[in-house]
């Protein structure tokens, strides 16, 4: 990792004071910085250009970052441009940081050029302007190309995680190919690619398969190019996946070792089979105690779908109902601006974000800041949290088994499975598209018919 000067420290440690950011965040703001100084100087981007921002932010968000420090990354290299665009002279920095196009062309250059705003850059020789007008142009492309894909993925309704994973594989591609220009991107380069993932990086069929597919939606929606055919790609061996499958005790068990609010999410992934997004994304309107049944809008693939509410734990959702009436309340007093909502619906119901109907039922535990609008709103409770403390209960349980979020919704399946429920039922209930999905539970139980099979240790002695 990459040094900060003793000067340029203190220099942007005072800028740091006179922006008036908390002392107890300066070192999160310098650590920002030496990520970004460490960044720019790896992949050849330029410390000085603020194009090279969007993909260290890139990068953040693909080693799991989360938008909070993301913003604070950002409002960081900010301050840093600041700076070096008044009084630090070059001399005050090592010598990778005094080229504008970082350690690759330290390294071609008998003399390191210094380092330069924007507007210094452009009134230099013609030849140095047409060459970094023309590296500026490589990044634009790729800066649109984003932007293109993220327009394409929105048009078309995906999940924001989509795009998220497409971006990352698009980025990794970017890397790959030394952000060589979008025209000149070809079939061979995904070939390398995808065979540098397989024989280099050894990842899983699933991932190759996921970069395969995202690659494959850049080239033909945001290039407007076809792939072609690819062959002698070196491809990830996909081996048979059976899902782990809890047993009743042991859900109990992860049960009674999670707090509340986290044990009614655990049992509402379990007794209604859901997925985690689908389980937070849940509002008031959701819930038909009339009906005895829950509505999930917006599952996966934006489908809708019902599921019987399990009926022992309806006093619990009730409960849990009313502290979120009460939180509710107070937060109406306080003045805030509501639930965050989808798509423009507010523009449709002007008030609805403040409305009890279109609460979450699981909101977080404390509101957030819009910058855009300066106003709070309020979140669902986020899934990092809720993964982590069934995570520690599963420890806590010491189950011999890796069992996650996503283990709930596989037990309700194996366990209807078990009780004799039809499959169509259970695809019905799961939302599974095709049948072929809901399938794999066959694997998760034992074969109930007389065709079972048996070890020859189990079979009775016969008398000779």
């Amino acid at each position: 990792m990459i040094k900060i000067p003793t000067v340029l420290n203190a220099q942007f440690d005072a800028l740091l004071t006179k922006k008036k950011v908390p002392q107890k965040f300066h070192n999160h703001y310098l650590k920002w910085l030496r990520y970004y100084l460490d960044f720019c100087q790896r992949y050849r981007f330029s410390e000085s250009n603020s194009e090279s921002l969007p993909n260290f932010i890139g990068k953040l968000k693909e080693k799991g970052q989360t938008d909070i420090q993301q913003n604070q990354a950002n409002e960081a290299i900010h301050i840093y441009y600041e700076l070096i665009r008044s009084k630090l002279s070059t001399s005050e920095l090592p010598k990778h940081l005094s080229n504008p196009e970082g350690a690759g062309a330290a390294q071609n250059s008998d003399r390191a050029a210094p380092l330069q705003p924007k507007f210094e850059i452009e009134t230099s020789k013609r030849d140095s302007s047409q060459n970094k007008a023309a590296q500026t142009g490589v990044k634009g492309n790729w800066r649109a190309a984003y932007e293109q894909l993220s327009n394409e993925i929105k048009v078309r309704h995906y999940s924001p995680k989509t795009l998220k994973s497409y971006s990352v594989w698009v980025r990794k591609l970017q890397y790959f190919t030394k952000s060589k220009d979008t025209a000149h991107l070809s079939a061979t380069d995904v070939k390398e690619f995808l065979t540098f993932l397989a024989v280099k990086q050894k990842v899983s069929a699933s991932s190759q398969n996921q970069a395969f597919n995202a690659l494959l939606f850049f080239f033909r929606h945001v290039l407007h190019r076809e792939f072609g055919k690819i062959d002698g790609v070196v491809r990830a061996k996909k081996k048979p996946y059976i899902p782990v499958v809890l047993s009743r005790e042991e859900v109990d068990l992860i049960m009674a070792n999670l707090k509340y609010p986290y044990d009614l999410v655990a049992r509402l992934l379990y007794g209604c089979g859901l997925r985690l997004f689908e389980c937070l994304n849940l509002r008031m309107q959701s819930f038909n105690f009339d009906m005895g049944i829950l509505t999930v809008h917006d599952g996966k693939g934006k489908k809708d779908r019902t599921v019987p509410l399990p009926q022992v734990i309806l006093p619990d959702i009730k409960g849990h109902l009313e502290k979120v009436k009460a939180l509710h309340d107070k937060d109406l007093d306080e003045g805030y601006a509501g639930a965050f909502m989808f798509d423009s619906i507010e523009k449709k119901y002007k008030n609805c974000a403040r409305e009890f109907v279109w609460q979450w039922f699981f909101p977080a535990k404390t509101l957030t800041f819009v910058p855009e609008t300066s106003e709070y709103r309020r979140y669902h409770l986020h899934e990092r949290h809720v993964q982590k403390a069934i995570k520690r209960a599963v420890n806590k349980s010491k189950i011999p088994k890796r069992a996650s979020c996503h283990t709930f919704r596989h037990s309700f399946a194996s366990h209807l499975l078990q009780a004799n429920y039809d499959i169509r039922t259970i695809q019905e209930l799961l939302g599974h598209s095709d049948v072929r999905t809901t399938m794999i539970y066959t694997h998760t139980i034992r074969s109930q018919t007389i065709k079972e099979a048996k070890s020859p240790l189990d079979f009775e002695p016969q008398d000779s």
